[in-house]
């Protein structure tokens, strides 16, 4: 049936289907209001103020109005900046950065001083030994003896945010061999 001559099983039959016949008109849908957009951006990750703020902008929202919508929403604490950060730290930790890249990372979306400090805080992280996991899983134990490899693995963390002390303590580098 449908593999004669080219036939589909869905014309082969006396009942002919016109595809337009029982389309309904849509309705068009209301434009969402800011608080709605920022809210659509906030249930699928944390976002700062300024990345909520900028998002909205590139979405046609008026300053004002974004403004007003994001306050809205952290004060029904929907939206919160430490929170943010904290999952941030989080995120960033999972993915092998260090404390300096993290810290610059947490700067650039304008949060304070005492939110980054704090968040960083809370996130109870020995750097040290993060380090030294980071460069048994990428480089081995093998650094320890191998001044070369020892060379990779800092410059490695170092690009990654580690501090030079964290490096140390990860390569067992010692500077005045």
């Amino acid at each position: 049936m449908g593999w004669r001559s080219g036939e589909d099983d869905r014309t082969s039959g006396d009942v002919s289907v016109d595809a337009n016949a029982e389309k309904k008109p849509r309705r068009p849908r209301a434009e969402p209001t800011p608080t709605q957009r920022a809210l659509g951006l906030l249930v699928r990750r944390e976002h700062s103020r300024r990345e909520l703020t900028r998002k909205l902008a590139a979405r046609g929202v008026e300053r004002d109005d974004a403004t007003a919508a994001i306050d809205k929403l952290e004060a029904a604490g929907w939206q919160d900046d430490g929170r943010f950060a904290e999952a941030l730290v989080r995120s960033r930790v999972a993915s092998g950065y260090g404390p300096v890249r993290i810290r610059a990372e947490l700067g650039t979306h304008a949060l304070e001083r005492e939110a980054i400090a704090a968040a960083l805080e809370t996130a109870e992280i020995d750097w040290d030994a993060t380090a030294r996991d980071l460069v048994r899983r990428r480089f081995g134990d093998a650094v320890a003896d191998d001044r070369n490899a020892q060379r990779k693995a800092a410059d490695w963390l170092m690009r990654r945010g580690f501090t030079g002390a964290q490096v140390r303590a990860a390569t067992r580098f010692d500077p005045e061999d």
